[in-house]
């Protein structure tokens, strides 16, 4: 089948969406950003259910769109297939954001923490992933964006376990595009430089400044930028797939 050039994702309005990992942060700029251009939403978090219940509750009555809230355990295979079978009967775009870090010397990890996070931040992309394809597949379209880190690709001392995470992440996101780009199923990625959210509140003044040196933009970023790059991906037309695409004030 000749596959019509012009046929890009670009409307957003009426489709629906997963965002993982979304009470806080660059979740919640991505959930509120989606539901501005008409996405229904469905959002998760592991604990700060209430709030995301009444955050859902608020999109909804502003945007006049369809918003459910869940607590999910991405790490867990287990609760992600339930809350795939009981909540998502049909989706468009996923959108893995959800992750943890871990500050410390790899040397004083204990093995729990290392598989929780690796749980976490990749494994759950995974969990989540292979649910949406059948999705995808059985409308013939579908989007998948990964929120990544730019300690993916350059490695952050004290940031060991999470930058093989998001290394991981990198790598998923580039061999699963190739899986997927005869199905004119996208899958990419946002590496995100440092970005202003409640994971960088454990850097002291005086690290914060350390960071904003290096960084050429002179500034951590707004969650509101990545989600803006996040809805702009969405929109891009299928062929562009399997790139990780970083947003990180020319940093790295």
């Amino acid at each position: 089948m000749h596959h019509n050039p012009n046929d890009v994702q670009n409307c957003l309005a009426g489709k629906t969406a997963l965002v993982t990992g979304a009470a806080h942060g660059i979740g919640r700029s991505i959930a509120s950003a989606l539901a501005a251009e008409g996405c229904h939403l469905h959002l998760i978090c592991l604990h700060a259910l209430p709030e995301l219940t009444a955050f859902a509750a608020q999109l909804e009555n502003t945007y006049e769109i369809s918003c459910t809230a869940h607590a999910v355990d991405v790490a867990n295979p287990n609760a992600v297939a339930q809350y795939f079978a009981a909540a998502i009967p049909q989706l468009d775009l996923l959108i893995n954001n959800a992750g943890i870090a871990h500050l410390g010397l790899l040397q004083d990890m204990q093995p729990a923490e290392w598989n929780r996070l690796l749980a976490t931040n990749l494994s759950s992309v995974f969990y989540t992933s292979r649910l949406a394809i059948p999705l995808f597949l059985q409308k013939g379209s579908g989007c998948i964006i990964n929120i990544s880190s730019v300690w993916g690709q350059a490695g952050a001392a004290y940031e060991a376990a999470y930058s093989a995470s998001k290394g991981g992440l990198d790598a998923l996101t580039r061999a699963l595009a190739k899986e997927l780009a005869p199905n004119h199923i996208p899958v990419n990625a946002i590496s995100c430089g440092c970005v202003d959210t409640r994971m960088n509140d454990c850097l002291d003044d005086e690290a914060r400044q350390t960071l904003i040196a290096e960084i050429p933009a002179d500034r951590f970023a707004e969650p509101e930028e990545i989600a803006t790059a996040v809805v702009h991906l969405a929109e891009m037309p299928a062929y562009l797939t399997g790139q990780i695409i970083q947003v990180a004030g020319g940093w790295i």
